[in-house]
């Protein structure tokens, strides 16, 4: 029997932030060849896929009506929210700066609550709302260096939680992917310039790799569609087995 592939999601709209590079450019990428209308966002011009797209710094406090508004003449509305802009800082505890702590909370948390509050009605509106969210394997547990980053992924995950019970009632599911190490540009400078770190996170892998961009939006785009229309509140690990023996 032949097994079908993909899913058919032609007319519905999606807004993905983080959407020139790595994962969030790899979910607008599955997104259309699946029939969907994007709004790819991101703070750099260059490489933001989407069918149509949206230079705005998530830093920024307007850049939140703007994204909403591109959404409704652009889209027409949101039935998809991929969050998933974000920032690492990393660096001893004792040395991390308050710029940094207010990047990582801010960027990775409090962006992801407004941009979600803002599009709220458009998604409740579809009648089939989907917010995928992306935290971390750092959602679960912590590591020396990366403080900012582990408590905003916690974060994240319980964001996402809370969420889905609240939005529930509208008809929107809320869920978290939780990607280990995956090779994308926040990633490069580790993987390539220190020794022996690509080899080190491909052996805690079950699968002996790192993961690709890919990998990670084919969850995000599952957890957009029908099939997944009965999952919410749950965070779910995209790490390749490396929190099997953890």
């Amino acid at each position: 029997m032949e097994i079908a592939r993909g899913h058919d999601l032609t007319g519905r709209r999606a807004v993905v932030t983080g959407a020139a590079s790595g994962m969030g450019a790899a979910a607008a990428t599955r997104l259309m060849a699946e029939g969907v209308a994007v709004l790819g966002v991101d703070r750099v011009s260059e490489g933001i896929v989407g069918t149509h797209t949206l230079v705005a710094d998530l830093g920024d406090g307007d850049s939140i009506a703007v994204i909403v508004g591109a959404a409704e003449s652009l889209l027409g509305g949101c039935d998809i929210l991929i969050n998933n802009a974000g920032v690492c800082p990393a660096g001893p505890f004792a040395e991390m700066t308050e710029e940094q702590w207010h990047s990582a909370l801010g960027i990775n948390v409090t962006a992801v609550m407004k941009l979600t509050r803002a599009l709220l009605p458009l998604l409740a509106a579809s009648g089939r709302g989907r917010v995928v969210n992306v935290g971390s394997i750092m959602s679960r547990y912590g590591d020396a260096g990366l403080v900012a980053y582990t408590t905003s992924k916690h974060a994240v995950l319980g964001l996402t939680r809370a969420l889905a019970m609240e939005l529930g009632p509208h008809g929107i599911t809320v869920n978290c992917v939780q990607p280990g190490a995956i090779a994308t540009g926040m990633t490069r400078g580790l993987f390539e310039d220190t020794t022996g770190a690509k080899d080190y996170y491909a052996s805690r892998s079950a699968l002996g790799r790192v993961g690709q961009p890919e990998d990670v939006a084919d969850v995000m785009v599952f957890l957009a569609t029908d099939d997944a229309r009965f999952i919410t509140g749950q965070g779910i690990m995209v790490d390749g087995g490396v929190m099997v023996h953890s």
